[in-house]
C-alpha cells in the first residue's frame, strides 16, 4: 500500500508542487527507495480542515505510518530508513553534518539589506569548507554512493542557486569546483529532478521573506 505523504504546494498554484525543501528531502528519500507514495498537496495559507485535525502544528512535511501522521523530516527520512533499509541511505556518522550550516547562512545572506554585514563571507566559508570536503573525501559527500546527507543538502543547494541569482544576482564562486562537480552530480539524479520545484515557485517562496 501507497504511503500517504503531505507536503508544500506551490503558492498561488494549489495543485502544483511546492518548494518547501524539508518536504523535497522526503520524496528523494521515497524515490531512491522505490517506495510507492501517495501525494498530498497542501495549500500552506489555507490548510485544510483535516491536515490540522490530524496534524494541529500544521507543518509540511508529514507521512502518514501506520495511521498516524508524523511531522519533521528528520523523523520521517529516520522512520524511511528504519522501514525500508534497501538501499541504505545512512551516512557515516564523521559525514553526517557536512554542509549543515550551509542552510543557515544562506538565509541570512539572502534577507540581508547591509553589504557590510559578514553574512556573504559566512556563506562562502561554509561553500568552501564543503569543496575542500568533497575534493577529499567525493564525489558524494560520504564517497562513491549518495547518502541521507545528500538527500537534506541537495534541495537546499537548488534553493541556494535559486534565490541568490534572482534576489542578489549572486552566484557560487566558478572556482569551488568539487561543489559545482557535485551540484552536476545531483541536479542528474532522476530523483531530484522529479521532485524538485520549478524555479518560479522557489522564487515566489522567498519573495515575502527577502521583501519583510
Amino acid at each position: 500500500m501507497a504511503l500517504e505523504v503531505a507536503v508544500k504546494a506551490a503558492v498561488g498554484a494549489p495543485k502544483i508542487l511546492g518548494d518547501c525543501p524539508f518536504s523535497q528531502r522526503v520524496l528523494l528519500t521515497l524515490e531512491e527507495k522505490k517506495v510507492d507514495y501517495k501525494l498530498i498537496l497542501i495549500d500552506v495559507s489555507n490548510k485544510p480542515k483535516w491536515f490540522l485535525e490530524a496534524n494541529p502544528e500544521g507543518k509540511v512535511p508529514v507521512v502518514k505510518f501506520e495511521d498516524k501522521w508524523v511531522p519533521d523530516s528528520d523523523v520521517i527520512t529516520g522512520t524511511l530508513e528504519e522501514k525500508f533499509p534497501e538501499p541504505c541511505l545512512k551516512t557515516p556518522p564523521e559525514s553526517a553534518s557536512v554542509g549543515s550550516k550551509i542552510f543557515g547562512t544562506f538565509v541570512t545572506f539572502l534577507k540581508s539589506k547591509d553589504a557590510n554585514d559578514g553574512s556573504e563571507q559566512a556563506l562562502l566559508a561554509e561553500l568552501k569548507a564543503l569543496d575542500e570536503h568533497l575534493k577529499a573525501h567525493g564525489p558524494y559527500i560520504a564517497g562513491e554512493k549518495v547518502t541521507a546527507a545528500d538527500l537534506s543538502l541537495a534541495p537546499k543547494l537548488y534553493h541556494l542557486d535559486v534565490a541568490l541569482e534572482h534576489f542578489k544576482k549572486w552566484t557560487v564562486p566558478a572556482e569551488l569546483t568539487h561543489y559545482h562537480n557535485y551540484k552536476k552530480l545531483l541536479l542528474s539524479r532522476e530523483s531530484l529532478e522529479k521532485t524538485k520545484a520549478a524555479k518560479e515557485h522557489v522564487i515566489a517562496g522567498w519573495a515575502p521573506k527577502v521583501n519583510a
